[in-house]
C-alpha cells in the first residue's frame, strides 16, 4: 500500500507541476510561491489542528535555514517550469539525489585531516561514477532542449536542483531532534508565503487575469496534498527495503510529467534529451541505493 501512496503522491506533484506552467502564464515565480505558501499554510494549519500536532517548535533558526533554501529552490522551480517543457523541467528538481551523493562524497573527503590516526575515507567510487552519469545525463538534455534564452533557464534549474538537495538534508536533521512533519512543512509554507510576499515590491504584481488565476487554488492543494501522500508512503514503509523502493518510486513523477507535457502542453523532446533524463532517473535511483548500503538516510521529497 505504501507504493501506492508514493505513486499518488508523485501524480499529484506532476499535475501541481501543470497548474503552475498554466499560471505562469499570468503570475511571475515571487507571486506563485507567495500564493503556494499561503494556501498550504491554511491545509497544513488545519491538519496539524486535526492530528493533534503543536506548530510551536524549539528550533526556528533550523527552521528559517530550511525555508530559506528551501524558498531558493522553489523560486527557482518554478522560474524553470514556465520556461521549459514540463519533463525537462521536473527532471532538473529530481536531480537533487545526485547532489546529495555529490555533497556526501565531497564534504567526507573535505572534513578529513591527514594523519597516521585517520586514514583517508573510501573514495566512494560507485557513488562518484552515479553523480558522473548523472551530470552527463544534464549534458544530453540540455544540447538539444534548451537553446537560445532556455539556457539560463537550465542554469537555474541546476541551481534548483542543488538547493532542493540542501533542503533536504535540513528536513533529515529536523527529523533527528523529533520535529512532526507537518510542523516542519508548515514552516516551510510560512517561509514561502513571507518570501514570496516580501519579494513583491521588487519583481510587481500581475493584474488579477479572471479565471485562469484559479489555477492558484489547486497550486496550494496539491503541494499539501502530495507531500502528506509521501509522508503516509515512507511512514507505512515496514522495513529499510520497503523505505528504498519508495524512495525510488519517487521517480514515477516524471512518466506523469511526460503524459501532461505532451498530451496538455504538445511538448516535443528529441531522442537525445530522453536518453539524458533516463541517465539521470538511472544515476538517482542508483545513487539512492547506494546511500542506503551504507546507512545514510533517505529524506523525502518536499515541494
Amino acid at each position: 500500500m505504501q507504493a501506492l501512496w508514493m505513486v499518488l503522491a508523485a501524480f499529484l506533484f506532476a499535475s501541481m507541476g501543470v497548474c503552475i506552467k498554466l499560471a505562469s502564464a499570468h503570475f511571475n515565480a515571487a507571486e506563485l510561491v507567495f500564493y503556494r505558501g499561503l494556501i498550504s499554510m491554511a491545509v497544513l494549519w488545519a491538519l496539524a489542528r486535526h492530528q493533534g500536532v503543536s506548530l510551536a517548535t524549539r528550533y526556528p533558526g533550523m527552521h528559517a535555514w530550511r525555508s530559506l533554501i528551501g524558498v531558493t529552490s522553489l523560486g527557482c522551480w518554478f522560474y524553470v517550469i514556465g520556461q521549459l517543457p514540463l519533463p525537462t523541467a521536473m527532471t532538473f528538481n529530481y536531480m537533487s539525489s545526485l547532489w546529495i551523493a555529490a555533497f556526501l562524497v565531497g564534504g567526507t573527503l573535505l572534513s578529513w585531516r591527514p594523519s597516521a590516526e585517520q586514514p583517508r575515507p573510501p573514495l566512494q567510487i560507485p557513488l562518484v561514477l552515479c553523480v558522473l552519469v548523472g551530470f552527463g545525463g544534464i549534458l544530453l538534455m540540455m544540447r538539444p532542449s534548451l537553446e537560445g534564452s532556455q539556457g539560463f533557464a537550465g542554469i537555474v534549474g541546476m541551481v534548483s536542483g542543488m538547493a532542493t538537495a540542501l533542503a533536504y538534508m535540513q528536513v533529515v536533521a529536523l527529523s533527528r531532534l523529533g520535529e512532526p512533519e507537518a510542523r516542519t512543512v508548515f514552516y516551510f509554507a510560512l517561509g514561502c508565503a513571507v518570501a514570496g510576499g516580501a519579494a513583491l515590491p521588487f519583481t510587481g504584481t500581475s493584474p488579477w487575469p479572471g479565471w485562469p488565476g484559479l489555477w492558484l487554488l489547486p497550486l496550494g492543494l496539491l503541494a499539501a496534498g502530495g507531500q502528506l501522500c509521501m509522508t503516509l508512503a515512507y511512514a507505512r514503509s515496514p522495513s529499510a527495503r520497503g523505505t528504498l523502493v519508495v524512495a525510488n518510486l519517487q521517480y514515477t513523477g516524471l512518466i506523469f510529467a511526460a503524459i501532461y507535457g505532451i498530451t496538455v502542453f504538445g511538448d516535443e523532446l528529441p531522442l537525445i534529451a530522453w536518453v539524458g533524463m533516463l541517465l539521470i532517473v538511472g544515476s538517482g535511483i542508483a545513487a539512492t541505493v547506494l546511500r542506503a548500503r551504507t546507512g545514510q538516510e533517505t529524506p523525502q521529497q518536499e515541494r
